[in-house]
């Protein structure tokens, strides 16, 4: 069996490493001759909406996946008339617009940041007095990673703020004091079937995120409640494949930040840590085949290397690290390999951490994991 997977960075790469044992093979497409996923699949360079390469590379699969959010939603739903594109263009459409996100996530009764619509200038006044400041003003389409967002202020500079993301349709919305950033993992199988990784914890910085604990410590009913919404979602748009969701934990309760169609940066610790990591639940899912068990083994820490890469040899004396590089060159803001370190107790993993600040250069990084575990 051949899945094409429309994107060809890490996650595409991390799909194809997962899908090999299980005798399918991984073809990717991106506009970039040198996108990471090249050096273990096929790669076909072509731009993502170019519909003549799309159906040349349709015709290569018996099933077609994708790898971030900004392809295609109109191509997809093009190539979905001929082979099954899984997750669908509407889970795809759907994410690729924060405001359908927000109308989403009501829909279901999960808890949202108090936001407000802005598609024009005339709607700015109205959206000034019915949001609080401090505020965050997010285009509805094309940001990640922290890109396409602007603290504001107050409402005296939201006009500003419009005019410095090109008057595009956006989303301002309130901003939220919580204590801390959680997210879900889930996959929904072909059949319907729904199993959930452990809520994780996430650390950010500069819009990016740095590291994940893997589980988070939260009571259950904490738990539940991120279940719940990431299977409302799943059986809302009919969802196949890995499907995540940030949370703000808010004094003990969620709110929904945004959803990701896709394998998601923060359940890369699933590959050493839990009985079945994403990427493969993922491919099971596209395939058609029975899911894997979610369950975690003991405890673990994702770590982010962003711009560029610490010393490999240094990281490979901590105990329990696994090393991904995923063959991208240097460059500020860029994810470039990750590291996740993993023990059978939250002790000894404190113990792996100090001896990680020890010998690597990221010391400040690894501290906000480090103060999680005291």
């Amino acid at each position: 069996m051949r899945i094409g997977v429309i994107g060809g960075g890490q996650l595409a790469r991390m799909m194809a490493l997962a899908a090999s044992p299980l005798g399918i093979r991984v073809h990717a497409l991106d506009p970039a001759v040198d996108a990471c996923a090249g050096e273990v699949a096929p790669l076909e360079v072509a731009a993502f909406d170019d519909l003549i390469a799309l159906h040349r590379f349709a015709d290569l699969c018996n099933a077609i996946t994708f790898d971030f959010e900004n392809v295609s939603a109109p191509a997809l739903n093009e190539l979905a008339a001929v082979r099954p594109v899984r997750p669908n263009p509407l889970s795809l459409a759907t994410a690729q617009d924060r405001g359908a996100e927000k109308a989403l996530f009501a829909r279901i009764e999960t808890a949202v940041a108090p936001f407000a619509i802005i598609d024009q200038p005339q709607q700015i006044a109205a959206a000034a007095v019915s949001v609080a400041f401090p505020a965050i003003l997010k285009t509805r389409r094309f940001g990640y990673d922290g890109k396409g967002q602007i603290n504001v202020a107050d409402a005296s500079l939201l006009e500003d703020a419009y005019t410095r993301l090109g008057n595009a349709p956006c989303v301002l919305e309130t901003r939220v004091h919580f204590q801390r950033e959680l997210s879900l993992v889930a996959v929904r199988a072909l059949d319907g079937e729904i199993r959930c990784y452990p809520l994780v914890e996430n650390v950010h910085v500069n819009g990016i995120l740095s590291l994940t604990l893997a589980p988070a410590e939260v009571t259950p009913l904490l738990a539940a409640a991120a279940e719940r919404c990431a299977r409302r979602v799943a059986e809302a748009l009919d969802y196949v494949g890995v499907l995540a969701i940030e949370f703000f934990d808010v004094d003990g309760q969620l709110v929904a930040n945004e959803m990701a169609p896709r394998v998601h940066n923060s359940g890369h610790w699933s590959i050493e840590g839990a009985v079945t990591s994403q990427f493969e639940n993922h491919i099971r899912a596209v395939a058609g085949l029975p899911l894997g068990d979610t369950a975690a083994h003991g405890v673990s820490c994702m770590l982010n290397w962003i711009g560029d890469l610490p010393d490999r040899n240094r990281a490979l004396t901590v105990p329990g690290l696994h090393w991904h590089d995923y063959g991208k060159s240097a460059r500020a803001g860029r994810k470039v390999g990750h590291a996740t370190i993993t023990a059978p107790d939250r002790s000894t993993l404190l113990r792996r951490l100090h001896q990680a600040a020890e010998v690597l250069d990221r010391q400040a990084q690894i501290a906000p994991a480090i103060a999680r575990l005291l």
